[in-house]
């Protein structure tokens, strides 16, 4: 551990006296993709006081922070800020009340609210510490990431003109792992994303006439049974896929036959070739099935929230899994190949940077210890997405909030 590290880090203390409030403010207060106007709006008014250089609305709601520290490499850390439309079920005394326009229920299931938090307290630590470090810190703060295309709409809204060359790009997220731990992995790390909208046409008919249909409901079923075979029969042993079907939608009444079947697919991949076999396979089926059932009209094929492929650059990596080694010891390990989906990605590619992005522990370590103990971490320790999903807030902060500091200073720092 670099002495820069050491002295950098010695303001924890002050940043935890604002930090742990705030993170209980964010998520008591969660936003929708494309509507994270108050988080936004906090996110910005933290930065300016810690002295970063303020960049608001790009891409909508995004935030870009950037201080200039003299000559020196480039370093861009990102955290996400949109929550999902869950009900919150946690029981915390700062848990989520909000609703969406809609009365749907809003929560920071995903763990967002602790990305924000750890940046801002990153930031602030980088910030104070300049006589410690040269080169310059940008950090974002992206929205929309629960829908594929927030990253995307920074760099359509012109992020390259303001944070000009990168260096390297960073990004962490809060997982269901013990709280204090973190992880990193070379390559492939998050898989691509596909969702697929499928609509296959049949012909109407009372349901005492079945003769006079195509009934779009069977050939949703012969459909759904006919994917399964696509991972395990198309797909090499050792390439990894997965297909979901999550929606299959018709008819309204029980003795009527509806005249279309829509399925909703998702699809996780970790490279071109098996994420082209795989939607090349989908449609071939769909449209056999269809020809077997003489479907009056050809399937519709709709496919959204594309999230690429997470391939953390190697050297980039072993950088970064040094430093946490040197400053996190045994804490810190190798984190193992996850199937969610981001588009962090979108953003390094775009600005032409190497990056890399690892996982912190968000997790009570006593209750994670006695899942494993008893064989239940599946059942019993709750994940994100899930309306019971609230990672404690210490030691996750304060890890979050060190790796990224650390991280950084593996560039910036000159000892």
């Amino acid at each position: 551990m670099t002495g820069a590290t050491t002295t950098v880090l010695s303001g924890l203390d002050q940043v935890r006296t604002w930090q742990d409030e705030l993170y209980r403010d964010l998520h008591a207060h969660p936003e929708l993709p494309h509507h994270e106007r108050r988080t936004a709006a906090a996110v910005a008014a933290r930065l300016r006081e810690t002295g970063f250089e303020v960049h608001e609305e790009v891409g909508g709601t995004g935030v870009v922070g950037v201080v200039r520290n003299g000559s020196g490499p480039v370093v861009l850390l990102r955290a996400d800020m949109d929550a999902l439309p869950v009900r919150e079920e946690t029981g915390l005394p700062y848990a989520s009340t909000a609703v969406a326009e809609d009365g749907s229920a809003i929560m920071h299931a995903c763990g967002h609210d602790v990305h924000v938090s750890c940046l801002l307290g990153a930031a602030a630590l980088l910030s104070g510490g300049r006589d410690h470090w040269a080169g310059t810190v940008v950090a974002l703060f992206q929205p929309a990431e629960e829908t594929a295309d927030g990253a995307r709409g920074m760099v359509e809204d012109g992020l390259a003109e303001i944070v000009g060359h990168v260096d390297v790009a960073m990004a962490q997220h809060v997982l269901p792992m013990p709280a204090g731990t973190l992880g990193t992995r070379s390559g492939p790390t998050l898989s691509a994303a596909d969702s697929l909208r499928i609509t296959v046409h049949g012909r109407g008919a009372h349901g005492s006439m079945p003769q006079a249909a195509v009934d779009p409901v069977v050939l949703a079923a012969m459909i759904v049974v006919r994917l399964q075979t696509v991972v395990a029969r198309e797909v090499a042993p050792g390439d990894t896929a997965v297909l979901t079907v999550g929606s299959v939608q018709a008819g309204t009444k029980s003795n009527v036959i509806p005249d279309r079947a829509v399925l909703q697919l998702n699809v996780r991949t970790y490279d071109e070739a098996t994420r082209t076999r795989v939607l090349e396979a989908i449609e071939r089926i769909v449209r056999a099935e269809c020809t077997a059932s003489g479907s009056p009209a050809e399937p519709e094929f709709e496919l959204f929230d594309r999230y690429p492929l997470t391939d953390n650059d190697p050297v980039v990596t072993d950088r970064v899994a040094a430093a946490f080694a040197d400053f996190f010891g045994e804490r810190a390990g190798e984190l193992p190949q996850q199937s969610a989906s981001e588009d962090f990605s979108d953003l390094p590619r775009a600005l032409g940077a190497p990056y890399t992005y690892w996982g912190i522990g968000g997790t009570d370590p006593e209750a994670y210890e006695a899942a494993r103990a008893a064989g239940r971490v599946a059942q019993d320790v709750p994940v994100n997405h899930s309306a019971v999903f609230a990672p404690v807030i210490q030691p996750t902060l304060d890890t979050g909030t060190e790796a990224l500091v650390v991280a950084a200073l593996a560039w910036l720092a000159a000892d």
